[in-house]
C-alpha cells in the first residue's frame, strides 16, 4: 500500500469557513488513499503531516464506497444485481488505483513463499505478482462482488460499501499504531506512527460512518466483523514478519472491508 509510491502534496482550496488544518488533512488524505483528480502542489508535506491526517482516513473510504453506491443504483437500474454489483465493485477498484489490493497481492505473495523474515520482505516488494497473490485477490474480489449481489437493494448495497470502506481504511491507523513497523524504510514506517488519539478518532468516526449507514444490527455486525479481521490479519503480519509494512496496512484495509460485507449479508 504505501511502499511503491508516495502522492504528491495535494493543494487544498481557500474557504474563510472551514478549518485550513481539516481541509488540508482533507485533501492529504484524499489525495493519498485515491486517484481521484485533486488540485496537486509540488510543496512538501511536513513531517508527521499524514500521520495526524489519518484520523480522516474512513472519510476516504466515505467517499471511495460512495462512488461504488452510485454505480451500483445506476447500473442496477438496467442490469441483474450480480453484474451491477461488479461494476460497483471495479468502481471502487478505479477510484484507489487498486491501492489496496496491490497490498494484499504483496502480503499474499511474501507469507505464502518466503521461508523467514528477510525473504517474505524481499518478495514483498517484488512487483512480480505470484500465485498465492493472484488466488487472494481474486478470491477477495469474488466474496465482495458476491456479499453485493447477496444484498441486491440498491440502498442496503449503498449503506454496506459506504460503511465497508470507511471502516477498512478506520483500521489503518489502529493497525499502525499496535504493531511497529517490520523494515525501517518504506512509507509504512517513514509515514510516522500515529498517536493513540489519532488512531481512535479514525475508529471512532468509521464506527459513527457504519452506524448511520447501515441498520443497527448489520452496522455491529459490520464493526465487530472488521475488528476481528483487523486483529486477525495483524497478528498474522506481527507473527510472520514482526510488525507492519504498508503492504499489510493495504492488506488489513482488504480483509476488514471483505469481513463487513459479508457481515452485513449475514446480519
Amino acid at each position: 500500500m504505501f511502499e511503491d509510491s508516495t502522492p504528491a502534496s495535494p493543494q487544498p482550496p481557500t474557504s474563510p469557513n472551514a478549518t485550513p488544518g481539516l481541509l488540508l488533512e482533507l485533501w492529504l488524505v484524499l489525495a493519498f488513499c485515491t486517484r481521484l483528480p485533486l488540485p496537486r502542489s509540488s510543496a512538501a508535506i511536513a513531517p508527521g503531516a499524514l500521520a495526524q491526517a489519518m484520523r480522516l482516513f474512513p472519510l476516504a473510504g466515505l467517499v471511495v464506497g460512495g462512488l461504488g453506491a452510485a454505480v451500483y443504483g445506476l447500473a442496477h437500474l438496467v442490469l441483474p444485481a450480480a453484474l451491477a454489483a461488479v461494476l460497483a465493485v471495479a468502481a471502487t477498484v478505479a477510484a484507489t488505483g487498486a491501492l489496496h489490493e496491490d497490498g494484499l497481492a504483496d502480503v499474499a505473495d511474501g507469507f505464502g513463499g518466503g521461508i523467514d523474515k528477510a525473504a517474505k520482505l524481499a518478495i514483498m516488494r517484488d512487483s512480480r505478482i505470484g500465485s498465492f497473490a493472484l488466488v487472494t485477490v481474486t478470491l477477495t474480489l469474488l466474496l465482495r462482488v458476491g456479499a453485493l449481489a447477496s444484498l441486491a437493494s440498491p440502498g442496503l448495497v449503498a449503506g454496506a460499501l459506504v460503511a465497508a470502506h470507511a471502516l477498512g481504511r478506520g483500521a489503518i491507523p489502529v493497525a499502525m499504531q499496535a504493531l511497529v513497523p517490520a523494515r525501517p524504510d518504506g512509507l509504512g514506517a517513514s509515514a510516522g506512527q500515529p498517536a493513540a488519539g489519532t488512531a481512535g478518532i479514525a475508529a471512532t468516526l468509521a464506527l459513527l460512518i457504519a452506524a448511520v449507514a447501515l441498520p443497527h444490527t448489520a452496522a455491529l455486525a459490520a464493526v465487530l466483523a472488521a475488528a476481528v479481521a483487523t486483529w486477525g490479519m495483524g497478528a498474522l503480519a506481527r507473527w510472520q514478519i514482526g510488525g507492519q509494512t504498508g503492504d499489510v496496512l493495504g492488506a488489513i484495509e482488504q480483509v476488514a472491508e471483505t469481513a463487513a460485507l459479508l457481515a452485513v449479508v449475514a446480519s
